[in-house]
């Protein structure tokens, strides 16, 4: 019997989210139980950079553990925050590096899938749809496979107007915040079997999804972990600003007129 322990990294979006697991598995690699974990999940806005390694030296203190004993690393690859992406990328790299380990890059979009399986075991088809930004949405279409116990992918990564989402072709779940920010302009909303708004990029889902990443052994060696960027444009004209303030603001109205638990306050 040995231990695994895996650490996973997200700051892909203003939040600095951390996430410690330690599981004991058998001579195959199986896992003999749930693994333990710990977390660290801080709205941090644009310090993330600050906050990460401090975040990280308080979970292995609270876990009784050494970055020696660690086997991966884990880390949100995005699509999200430019600057974040290449936070979470150059913290992975640098801790594998010192400590020669292998890294699990994992898709944001992906960890929302994971996210709203976790907490709705019947989420076994979800359309993860996140907020881009300038009037656009990232999103990707995941199947759950429960004989092997991992996600297929539909549709990977893509970047679009919330009109423009390619709807699954079975019942789904919609994961993400893209619901609450574009409201009656995003028809996957009206279309899912449900909607979970807080299925979003956290580190603690990331590390489950790299958990089993890291036992089927797809890994990379730390030179070869890099962000997963969908967009190139990253700046907005001053119209352009305008407009998508104004868009989202008439979505929003739209969601709030229909939806009687927004109205209410409640997620």
């Amino acid at each position: 019997m040995t231990q695994t322990v895996l650490l996973a990294l997200d700051t892909s979006t203003e939040f600095c989210s951390v996430a410690l697991l330690a599981t004991a598995v058998d001579a195959a690699g199986h896992a003999c139980a749930e693994p333990r974990a710990w977390v660290r999940h801080e709205e941090t806005g644009a310090v993330s950079s600050t906050r990460l390694l401090p975040a990280i030296r308080e979970l292995f203190d609270e876990a009784g553990l050494t970055l020696a004993v660690c086997n991966a690393i884990a880390f949100g690859s995005g699509p999200g925050s430019f600057t974040g992406l290449r936070t979470a990328t150059g913290v992975a790299q640098g801790l594998a590096f010192g400590l020669d380990l292998p890294v699990v890059p994992v898709s944001t979009l992906l960890v929302c899938a994971e996210s709203a399986r976790r907490r709705d075991p019947a989420a076994t088809r979800v359309l993860a749809a996140l907020d881009a930004r300038m009037d656009e949405i990232y999103w990707a279409d995941y199947a759950w496979d429960g004989a092997q116990g991992e996600w297929g992918v539909v549709q990977g990564a893509s970047l679009d107007t919330p009109e423009r989402l390619v709807l699954p072709d079975a019942p789904f779940t919609l994961a993400g915040n893209a619901a609450a920010a574009f409201g009656a302009r995003l028809p996957a909303a009206a279309a899912a079997r449900s909607v979970d708004r807080d299925a979003l990029p956290h580190a603690l889902p990331l590390a489950y999804a790299a958990l089993r990443a890291f036992h089927a052994g797809r890994t990379v060696s730390a030179d070869q972990a890099a962000p997963q960027y969908v967009r190139n444009k990253v700046a907005q004209t001053t119209a352009e600003r305008m407009a998508d303030k104004a868009a989202k603001a008439a979505g929003q109205a739209a969601a709030l007129a229909d939806d009687p638990g927004l109205r209410e306050g409640r997620p």
